[in-house]
């Protein structure tokens, strides 16, 4: 008889932790999607910070040089320098800029020797943040030259 006790309890027990892994499956399902948002959120408010940072030392450097270096790295080679390092895209794993050029291409593409006012993400994710009225990450642009001071041409 005592036998029988001992498995009935065995039982219980079994059944007891297998209702406490279902309920913490369910309460990380909960918690995973509240991560990745907070995760997300973490990475655009340094987008905003690097992407800042870069569109201040280009001001900077226009302001100081007179023009607007044809690479990044210039930034770092005037003394003293006009931003701390050269920061990467967060959001992309290759961490590189797209370029915005104070001039167009001309008709062969070529940007070689264009000088850099601004730089954007090449994230086409949308964003948990709004930044500048804008939800798409890659729509974010950090320029030399303030958003709110360049004309959009649709304001009539």
């Amino acid at each position: 008889m005592r036998f029988m006790v001992l498995s009935k309890e065995r039982g219980f027990t079994m059944a007891l932790a297998l209702a406490m892994v279902t309920i913490m499956g369910i309460f990380l399902m909960v918690a995973l999607p509240i991560l990745a948002t907070d995760v997300q959120r973490e990475k655009e408010m340094n987008l905003i910070f690097r992407g800042e940072a870069i569109a201040n030392a280009l001001r900077l450097y226009n302001l100081r040089m007179g023009k607007y270096p044809t690479q990044l790295e210039e930034l770092m080679k005037i003394k003293p320098r006009v931003i701390r390092q050269l920061y990467t895209d967060p959001m992309t794993e290759e961490g590189t800029w797209e370029y915005i050029y104070a001039v167009q291409p001309g008709v062969s593409g070529s940007t070689e020797g264009l000088p850099i006012m601004g730089v954007r993400s090449r994230s086409e994710r949308n964003s948990v943040v709004v930044y500048q009225k804008k939800s798409l990450i890659h729509d974010w642009t950090f320029t030399a030259i303030p958003s709110y001071i360049v004309p959009s041409g649709n304001d009539k």
